[in-house]
């Protein structure tokens, strides 16, 4: 689990590059032909870290709910984020890590609720949520990377 947890933090250091380097405007920017923007990605990794490890487990999670329901799959962008959500966001970013891992520690995911992610994945246990998780961190970055090219 350490390098799990490991990964996971490196993951969310990319992530926080983002907010260092562009704009409040940059990161609401929806480039032509994309459905979502930069900010978007950082809030849906946010929210479906709390769907795989927290509602996957039954466990009480540690994001706000309207930050959940504003960003979870099937959401998309439907107005600028304002500086205070970007901000909350970007405190999320690290502050979802350290209660995760002592949850994890603690023993509180004692048993998962079995599922197959959209793209086919089956989900067994809390450390193939985990496992996903970061997959799922993985694709979001490459999609972050790509819209980054056409906010120049």
């Amino acid at each position: 689990m350490e390098s799990l947890f490991s990964a996971w933090k490196t993951s969310r250091k990319a992530y926080l590059r983002f907010f260092d380097n562009y704009s409040l405007e940059e990161l609401n920017r929806i480039p032509e032909g994309f459905s979502n923007n930069l900010i978007w990605n950082i809030g849906h990794i946010v929210a479906t870290q709390h769907k795989l490890i927290y509602i996957g487990s039954g466990v009480k999670g540690h994001i706000p709910e309207e930050i959940f329901n504003r960003y979870q799959s099937g959401t998309k962008p439907t107005a600028p984020v304002s500086q205070q959500e970007a901000d909350a966001l970007k405190s999320l970013l690290l502050e979802q890590i350290e209660p995760t891992i002592r949850d994890f520690n603690n023993k509180k995911f004692v048993s998962y609720q079995e599922r197959t992610t959209g793209t086919g994945f089956h989900l067994t246990s809390i450390y193939d949520a985990f496992e996903w998780n970061n997959f799922h961190e993985g694709l979001h970055l490459g999609y972050m990377m790509s819209i980054r090219k056409f906010l120049a």
